[in-house]
C-alpha cells in the first residue's frame, strides 16, 4: 500500500507540481489549500506526512501543526518555510514537526525529508518493540549506542565531564538547550553510560504529545478507558522500565499531568487511565527544556515541587553560535552522515564555505546546520562542498549581523550615529533574549510597538 502525502499550501502551482512529482515516486497525494481544508480532509483520511506550508491564509504553521497532531499525533509534519520565516519554522520543531525545508524548493530534498519522515515512523515502532524485547534482555549486554559528537570547545568539554560524572548514578537530570542543540543525544550518551546501559531508553517530546493524548502516552489506558481505546495500552514508563525514560519539553506538559507525573516521582509508581491498580516501576527520569524551567515555575507555568524533585543535577548546553571552534567538527561529522544516507562522495567542505559556516548565526544550532550540510551534499556535484551548493540563507545571513565597527563607519550627522548605536544595541540585545520580543523591549525600556517600529526602521527581521 502506497504511503500517503498531504500537501497544505495556498499556492496551487505548488501544490499541482508537488503532486505530480510525488505520484511519480509512488505514492498517494492530496493536496488542501488552507488550514481548515487540511483538517477537513485528515479526519476523513490517515496521511503519513503532511506537507505544510508555514504562512496559510487561515492559520499559522504552529497553529494548524498542533490540529494535525490532535487528529493523527503519528502523522510527520514537514515545514515549508523561506529564510524570513525561518527562526519561527524551527521553533515548530519543539512542537512535534518533523523537520522543515526551505524556498527554493528543490524535489530530490523534498522526496528525502519525506522518506527519512517515514523512517522515523517505522524506528518509532522498532524502537517500542525492543523496548519490550529488552525487558527479556539477558542483563550486560549493551545496546548499540547513537553516534555521540560533542565538539572541541571548552564549553563542550565541560558537558563531556559532567556525563561522565552524572552517568553513574540514578540521579534525575534536568538538560537546558536551545532547540537543536542535541538534548537527545546527551541525554542518549548518559543512559549508555549508566549501569541502565542494557534496559530501555525512551524518548518522549512532550511537546508533540496533544494534550488530550498526553496521560495515555506517558502512563497507558485499559480498553473502555475513553473513546477509541479498544484494548490495553502499556505507557511510555513501563516500557522504559529498568532503563531511562527522556521527557523533552517537559514544560509543554498540562499541570493535570504535572500532578501525576510527581505522583510518580514521589512513589514510584503508575496507574494507566482506566485502571484501579497501581504498578511499581524502576525508571530513570532525564528532562529536557529550551526555556528555564526556572522562570515557568516563577511564572506559575510549572510546579515548583516538581522542578525541585527533577533538579538533582543539571547539563546546560550552549547555542552553536557561542562555539564556532566546534562548527567544522560538527559540519564534517554530518557530511560523512549525509554521504552514507545519499549515496554521494562528497570528500570535504571547502574554505571559504568553512568560513561561511563559521559566521552564520544558527538559530537551529546542530539541527539545521545538519539540515544544511545535508542539503548542501544532495546538490554538490563534485568532491567539495562549494558556495554553489550551500544554501542562500547562509550565503547573505540578511540583517541579524553584528554590525561593524563605529569606528570604521563614516557618518555625516549625529543622527547616524545615533541610528548606527540603536541599531547595534537591539540587535544585540535580540540575541542574548533569543529574540524574544517583549523581554527585549522590557530590557531596552520601550514598548513592543515601538520595538516593531524601529526594527522596520532597521530592517531587522527577527
Amino acid at each position: 500500500m502506497a504511503n500517503k502525502v498531504l500537501i497544505i499550501d495556498d499556492d496551487p502551482d505548488i501544490c499541482l507540481l508537488m503532486k505530480r512529482f510525488l505520484e511519480k515516486n509512488g505514492f498517494e497525494v492530496d493536496t488542501a489549500g488552507n488550514g481548515e481544508e487540511a483538517v477537513e480532509k485528515l479526519r476523513k483520511t490517515m496521511f503519513d506526512v503532511a506537507l505544510l506550508d508555514y504562512k496559510l491564509p487561515d492559520y499559522s504553521g504552529l497553529e494548524i501543526l498542533q490540529k494535525l497532531r490532535l487528529l493523527h499525533n503519528q502523522i510527520q509534519v514537514i515545514i515549508i518555510t523561506g529564510y524570513s520565516d525561518l527562526k519561527t519554522a524551527v521553533d515548530t520543531l519543539k512542537h512535534g514537526a518533523f523537520d522543515y525545508v526551505t524556498k527554493p524548493l528543490h524535489p530530490d530534498e523534498i522526496l528525502h525529508t519525506i522518506h527519512s519522515a517515514l523512517d522515523k515512523i517505522s524506528s518509532k515502532k522498532e524502537e517500542i518493540n525492543n523496548a519490550k524485547a529488552s525487558k527479556q534482555r539477558t542483563p550486560g549486554k549493551r545496546i548499540s549506542p547513537d553516534k555521540f559528537i560533542a565538539g572541541s570547545s571548552d564549553q563542550a568539554q565541560t558537558v563531556i565531564k559532567h556525563i561522565e560524572l552524572i552517568a553513574p548514578t540514578d540521579m534525575s537530570v534536568i538538560i537546558v538547550g536551545e532547540t537543536g542543540t542535541g538534548k537527545e543525544y546527551v541525554a542518549r550518551e548518559i543512559h549508555n553510560k549508566s549501569h541502565r546501559h542494557s534496559e530501555p531508553f525512551v524518548a518522549i517530546d512532550c511537546g508533540a504529545l496533544p494534550k488530550e493524548l498526553a496521560g495515555s502516552e506517558l502512563f497507558g489506558h485499559v480498553k473502555g478507558a475513553f473513546t477509541g481505546a479498544l484494548k490495553d495500552k502499556e505507557g511510555s514508563f513501563e516500557q522504559a522500565n529498568g532503563g531511562t525514560l527522556f521527557l523533552d519539553e517537559i514544560g509543554n506538559l498540562s499541570y493535570e499531568n504535572q500532578i501525576k507525573l510527581l505522583r510518580v516521582l514521589q512513589e514510584r509508581k503508575i496507574k494507566r487511565l482506566g485502571d484501579v491498580k497501581d504498578k511499581a516501576i524502576d525508571v530513570r527520569i532525564i528532562v529536557a527544556s529550551n526555556e528555564s524551567l526556572k522562570d515557568a515555575v516563577k511564572a506559575g507555568k510549572f510546579r515548583e515541587d516538581i522542578y525541585h524533585r527533577l533538579n538533582e543535577f543539571k547539563i546546560e548546553l550552549s547555542p552553536l553560535r557561542e562555539r564556532p571552534s566546534d562548527v567544522l567538527q560538527f559540519a564534517r561529522h554530518f557530511l560523512k552522515n549525509a554521504n552514507q544516507e545519499l549515496n554521494k562522495q562528497v570528500k570535504d567542505i571547502d574554505k571559504e564555505v568553512s568560513k561561511k559556516l563559521k559566521e552564520h548565526y544558527w538559530h537551529g544550532n546542530l539541527r539545521e546546520l545538519k539540515n544544511v550540510i545535508k542539503r548542501s551534499v544532495l546538490l554538490c556535484r563534485g568532491e567539495k562542498i562549494t558556495l554553489e551548493c550551500i544554501p542562500q540563507e547562509i550565503l547573505e545571513p540578511g540583517m541579524l549581523v553584528e554590525p561593524e565597527n563605529p569606528e570604521d563607519q563614516e557618518f555625516t550627522d549625529l543622527k547616524s550615529v545615533v541610528e548606527f548605536a540603536e541599531r547595534k544595541a537591539i540587535l544585540k540585545t535580540l540575541q542574548n533574549t533569543a529574540y524574544n520580543k517583549s523581554r527585549t523591549a522590557e530590557i531596552l525600556g520601550i514598548d513592543r510597538k515601538t520595538l516593531y517600529n524601529k526594527m522596520k526602521s532597521y530592517d531587522i527581521q527577527a
